[in-house]
């Protein structure tokens, strides 16, 4: 309750919630109460409902709430308000020393991803879909794999592409980026080379860089590379692993009205795929005298963390769960569902500093752990904070009878 209450004070929540206009200065609201409802009933409830987490609420504070004041409470404001919350988690959750010691070089390992939330048709003016009449959202996120937890995150409409929400800078000074597909872009990675950070990306199939070099030499009848362009041979060879430098060609960023092109040497290596008959290839800007083909695809393999992370917001804390049609109310669910996913990570990090060394805490584990205790920590939490709840038979007859007559 400690670790709680020190990531989120209840003075802290009480005067930020009077600073944007959350709550009237009676507090009629508790507003601590109010947090924590969303953030343990988001991850307790087999579905989630608005009306859950009023349940969750009245179960904790020391007065019930009534449907039609709970619902006159989810205004833009909350959203604004719990979003502000997400982002003071976001500088306070870590759980270090859960990446392998291979990638002790590294400040950090990123993963950059977006994921789509299939919202009401009457939002698809508000979210516009890439196709269909049902609006669409999308969730950026950049997780840093290195302390378990999200660094950054923003929500577009579904047509924004991922790309546009990632931004370089020096921030990436000795980090390690990890894309799919989607982030490919040359300028991107010229610039992330340029900020002395490092990456890695599949290599899209309808780009074709030309070869300017091979690191490693083959004996025998080896098919040369050099001046071919990559998807020219690929099909043609047969060797376990590829690894050349190719030149890349791209526009640099608009400037005083006009646009220059650049070239830039990268790294790219194919891993054979037995199986499919063809390689996996991809581009970086890793050293091959530090990193071989072998382990650039070991490396790859942890973006597999942020669907992870994808995939244990949508079961476990329901995120594409949306039957909501106020633009607002789906911003409010969202950021609960976030602030869920932290407050979950800085449990984790408790638990593995009271347990044993040698214990092992696989995250969607975790998860489903912290879920299913979730009203026993909130109903803890509460007698922590010193509520008294109405009676629980109180409660029953509040929720159970007729509302309108």
């Amino acid at each position: 309750m400690r670790r709680l209450t020190t990531l989120f004070p209840s003075e802290f929540l009480e005067e930020h919630a009077e600073e944007l206009g959350v709550v009237e200065r009676d507090r009629k609201l508790q507003i601590p109460a109010f947090v924590w409802a969303f953030v343990f009933g988001f991850a307790a409830g087999e579905s989630r409902t608005l009306t859950g987490f009023r349940r969750s609420y009245n179960a904790t504070a020391d007065e019930t709430i009534s449907p039609g004041g709970f619902y006159q409470r989810l205004t833009p404001s909350l959203a604004e308000y719990l979003r502000d919350l997400v982002e003071v988690a976001l500088d306070e959750v870590a759980v270090p020393d859960t990446v392998d010691a291979d990638f002790d070089r590294f400040r950090d390992v990123m993963v950059a991803d977006g994921t789509i939330l299939r919202l009401h048709r009457f939002l698809a003016d508000a979210y516009e879909p890439r196709k269909g009449e049902q609006g669409g959202a999308r969730l950026h996120l950049l997780h840093n794999v290195t302390d378990q937890t999200i660094d950054r995150f923003s929500v577009t409409d579904e047509k924004a592409h991922d790309g546009t929400e990632f931004d370089t800078g020096p921030w990436l000074k000795d980090r390690l980026v990890l894309f799919d597909q989607a982030y490919f872009k040359y300028r991107r990675f010229a610039l992330i080379d340029e900020n002395d950070g490092y990456f890695v990306s599949r290599l899209k199939s309808n780009v074709n860089p030309e070869i300017t070099g091979e690191l490693r030499e083959w004996r025998g009848d080896a098919i040369p590379l050099e001046g071919e362009k990559i998807h020219d041979v690929v099909d043609d060879l047969y060797r376990q692993y590829i690894d050349v430098e190719v030149e890349a060609e791209f526009q640099r960023r608009e400037y005083t009205g006009t646009q220059s092109w650049d070239t830039k040497t990268f790294r790219v290596v194919g891993i054979r795929n037995e199986d499919a008959d063809d390689y996996h290839l991809y581009i970086t800007n890793l050293p091959r005298e530090e990193f071989l083909p072998a382990d650039l695809a070991t490396i790859y393999r942890c973006r597999w963390e942020v669907e992870l992370l994808f995939r244990e917001l949508k079961t476990q804390y329901s995120l594409d769960e949306f039957t909501t049609s106020k633009k607002h109310v789906v911003e409010i669910l969202l950021y609960a569902a976030l602030l869920s996913l932290l407050v979950s990570r800085d449990l984790l990090d408790l638990v593995t500093e009271q347990a044993d060394d040698e214990l092992v805490f696989p995250p969607e584990r975790w998860a489903a752990t912290f879920r299913s205790h979730a009203q026993l920590i909130l109903h803890e939490l509460g007698e922590y904070l010193g509520y008294s709840p109405p009676p629980l038979l109180e409660r029953l007859i509040d929720d159970a009878q007729k509302i309108h007559q």
